[in-house]
């Protein structure tokens, strides 16, 4: 099977998290950007301020590649104003996915009202300008109960609010990769949990990030039914090897 086009190759690290400079990080990023135009990946998955240099790497290259960039990442607290202002301006410097993480603590405090809010204004901003969105719930931070009832939270959301032909460009996906777990636990996408956001997200397209390490792990995703696969390593993936750390 050839994956190369359900992969979404990611690099979201800051400086600090990456141990780097500035200057370094952004020759990290442009690293990532020339692999995915080089490999022909689905798309590149990088920061907000760094979705310019890839429109114009892309651009310069004639590369079909698109560029998708995070929005309120990685805790999704902001008020919801803020998020569509920062995704706004990811539609301006050239974005294609924008992939909002879903203020996922409010939902387990039961405001299901904000959630809702951010989730229908999100999706229209980015429809209107006939962008990819997705909506990240943080598996890693819920129960089975809360993955299945924040991912048809999200499905009736977007079936109640849009026409159907819109529905192959929402997705809910798992993972930031960015979440920190106790005792080692996975913190990105698990068989169990994306089988849960398949059952209850359909007819919306799920995206497993985070978690997904080899080849087979890859195929066996995409063979549940996921339709983006995001990851640090795409390319070791894809080359069959095995990747050694997420994000």
């Amino acid at each position: 099977m050839n994956i190369k086009q359900y992969l979404d190759s990611t690099y979201l690290k800051t400086a600090s998290q990456a141990g780097l400079s500035e200057s370094d990080t952004i020759l990290e990023a442009k690293k990532y950007i020339q692999e995915a135009i080089d490999e022909h990946f689905k798309l590149i998955m990088i920061r907000p301020n760094m979705v310019t240099m890839a429109k114009q790497m892309i651009t310069a290259a004639q590369s079909k590649v698109t560029i998708g960039t995070v929005i309120d990442f990685p805790e999704g607290k902001s008020p919801w104003i803020q998020k569509m202002e920062e995704a706004q301006k990811a539609i301006e410097d050239g974005a294609d996915d924008l992939d909002f993480v879903c203020n996922y603590e409010a939902f387990k405090k039961g405001d299901v009202a904000l959630v809702k809010e951010e989730i229908i204004n999100g999706t229209r901003l980015g429809l209107q300008h006939h962008k990819i969105v997705k909506w990240i719930i943080e598996v890693a931070a819920l129960n089975d109960q809360q993955i299945i009832q924040l991912s048809a939270l999200i499905k009736n959301c977007i079936i109640s609010n849009f026409k159907e032909e819109c529905y192959p460009s929402v997705f809910v996906k798992s993972s930031t990769g960015f979440y920190k777990t106790e005792n080692n636990l996975p913190n990105g996408a698990t068989i169990d949990s994306i089988i849960l956001m398949l059952e209850n997200a359909s007819p919306l397209p799920v995206k497993a990030a985070g978690g997904v390490r080899t080849y087979e792990e890859a195929v066996a995703m995409i063979r549940l039914g996921v339709k983006r696969i995001g990851t640090s390593g795409a390319k070791i993936i894809s080359d069959g090897q095995t990747l050694k750390t997420d994000y």
